[in-house]
């Protein structure tokens, strides 16, 4: 009898929890995916002003060059070295990203790439990401650059890529 209440209460249970977990799981994997971009950013920039160098971060889909402009499928942070916005030459490979899990879409108004120069400005490279799931922008997250090279994360997207 024991027995078959505690089964009884813990059926109840699992019908209550799991089905918050898929939402649980979707929110942290966005939350983890935009704080991995910020988090590049933020190091790009800081090199950039460290180094007196200019530093690029850059959609990639081989996690070498700057290819293609889906940032979806990774992107690469290096010293630009030639100002020529690719890695070339003596260009430093400093971080790599591989592609985001879970289907997940994430969009640039900035086109390919963001350029940080010796001050750690990014002048040409202002604008918004926007990252979704299949449950579109409403559950998104966006993240803003300023011309001056500061990145800010916040809750919903204003359009899925």
């Amino acid at each position: 009898m024991e027995l078959m209440i505690t089964t009884m209460i813990v059926g109840v249970l699992a019908m209550v929890v799991v089905p918050g977990m898929g939402e649980f799981v979707k929110n942290e994997r966005l939350t983890t995916q935009i704080n991995s971009l910020l988090s590049h950013l933020q190091y790009a920039r800081s090199e950039a002003l460290l180094r007196h160098k200019q530093v690029v971060v850059c959609a990639s889909s081989n996690g070498a060059t700057c290819a293609g402009s889906d940032w979806k499928l990774g992107w690469i942070t290096f010293f630009d070295e030639d100002a020529d916005g690719a890695v070339s030459g003596t260009d430093v490979l400093l971080k790599a990203r591989d592609k985001l899990d879970g289907n997940n879409s994430l969009g640039s108004s900035m086109g390919a790439s963001v350029v940080y120069d010796h001050r750690g400005f990014a002048p040409n490279s202002s604008g918004t990401f926007s990252l979704c799931d299949s449950r579109g922008a409403t559950y998104g997250k966006s993240l803003t650059i300023s011309a001056t090279g500061r990145a800010r994360v916040s809750g919903g997207a204003t359009t899925c890529p």
